[in-house]
C-alpha cells in the first residue's frame, strides 16, 4: 500500500477531508456548450442541477462547476458570459445540495460571485495567479493550484519541471495568505503536456505525492492521451479512464476529477480497498445524497 507523510484534514462545509484515509471524487459539471468531453450543458440550469444531484447520489464528494471550455482550440469566454453561465448554476445547486462546490475559473470576478452564490473552493487551471490567490487568501477558501503552460516544451525531465513549478506556485500562495492546509495541487494532466508527458507523470505520480506536502488532485477523465492509447473517441473512454484513475490512486492521488461519477466511484472504492485499506471493503464515507 502507498504510504506518504500525513497531511492535516480539511473541513469544507460539513465534509471532512481526511487525506490518506480514502480517495475523494470530484464530479464535473460543464456549464458550457463546447466541452471537449461532449457533456456540456450550457446554461441549462435545471439540467445542471439534475446532474449534480445524480452525482451526489452516486457518491461525489465535490461538485466542480466550470463555464469556459479548456479544450485545445477553445474559444475564450468573456467575463460577463462566464458569469451568466455559472452563477445561476452554482446558486441553484447550492439551494438543492449541501455537497461542497468548487468553481473552475481563473477569473477573479467570476470566483468572487461564485463564492457569494455558494461555492466553497476555487479550482484554477492556471494555478497560483495574481488576483485568484489573494482572493482565496482573503476568503479563507481552499485553492486548487494546477500546473499549466502555453506549450508542451520542457528543457529536461518533465516530471521534475512540473514539480518544481508547483513548488514555486504553492510558495507564492502561502506567502500571499493562503493557509497551507487549504492548498491542493494538480499536475495538470492534458494541460501543456504531450500524451507521453501525461503517461510519464501518471507513472511517477508518487514523486508528486512525496515531494509536495499538499493533497493531490488528478484529472484524467476522458483525456486525449487515453484516446491515443486506445484509439477510442471521447465518449468511449470509460475503461481507459478507469485504468488511469486506479493507477493514479496507487500513485497517491487524494482526489480524482471525473465525468462518470457512478462508474468511477466503484473504481475508487476497489482501488482504495487495495491501496489504502488492505481488505475487501471500501473506506467509510459520508452518507449520500446530501439534499436540502
Amino acid at each position: 500500500m502507498f504510504e506518504r507523510p500525513s497531511l492535516p484534514a480539511l473541513k469544507v462545509r460539513d465534509q471532512l477531508f481526511e487525506w490518506g484515509t480514502r480517495t475523494y471524487v470530484m464530479g464535473i459539471i460543464n456549464a458550457t456548450p463546447d466541452s471537449f468531453s461532449g457533456d456540456g450543458l450550457g446554461d441549462r440550469v435545471e439540467s445542471c442541477v439534475a446532474r449534480a444531484a445524480g452525482f451526489a447520489e452516486s457518491g461525489a464528494d465535490i461538485i466542480d462547476i466550470g463555464g469556459e471550455s479548456t479544450r485545445p482550440g477553445h474559444e475564450p469566454v468573456s467575463e460577463s458570459e462566464e458569469l451568466k453561465r455559472v452563477i445561476p448554476v452554482v446558486d441553484a445547486i447550492r439551494r438543492r445540495l449541501d455537497v461542497p462546490i468548487s468553481i473552475d475559473t481563473f477569473k477573479p470576478a467570476v470566483a468572487v460571485e461564485a463564492l457569494s452564490a455558494g461555492a466553497d473552493i476555487i479550482n484554477c487551471v492556471w494555478g497560483a495567479i495574481p488576483g485568484i490567490v489573494e482572493l482565496a487568501g482573503r476568503a479563507g477558501v481552499p485553492l486548487v493550484v494546477m500546473h499549466n503552460r502555453v506549450n508542451a516544451e520542457y528543457d529536461g525531465d518533465c516530471v521534475q519541471e512540473v514539480i518544481g513549478s508547483l513548488e514555486l506556485a504553492t510558495r507564492y500562495a502561502r506567502e500571499s495568505g493562503i493557509v497551507q492546509d487549504r492548498i491542493i495541487v494538480d499536475p495538470g494532466i492534458g494541460f501543456g503536456k504531450t500524451p507521453d508527458h501525461n503517461v510519464e507523470i501518471l507513472g511517477r505520480l508518487d514523486e508528486f505525492a512525496l515531494r509536495l506536502p499538499f493533497p493531490l488532485l488528478v484529472g484524467v477523465s476522458r483525456k486525449s492521451f487515453i484516446g491515443k492509447i486506445t484509439d477510442s473517441p471521447v465518449d468511449q473512454r470509460a475503461y481507459g479512464t478507469a485504468a488511469a484513475v486506479a493507477l493514479a490512486i496507487a500513485g497517491g492521488a487524494d482526489i480524482v476529477r471525473v465525468h462518470d461519477v457512478l462508474e468511477m466511484r466503484q473504481v475508487v472504492d476497489v482501488a482504495d480497498a487495495i491501496c489504502r485499506v488492505g481488505a475487501a471493503h471500501a473506506p467509510a464515507r459520508t452518507p449520500t445524497p446530501r439534499l436540502r
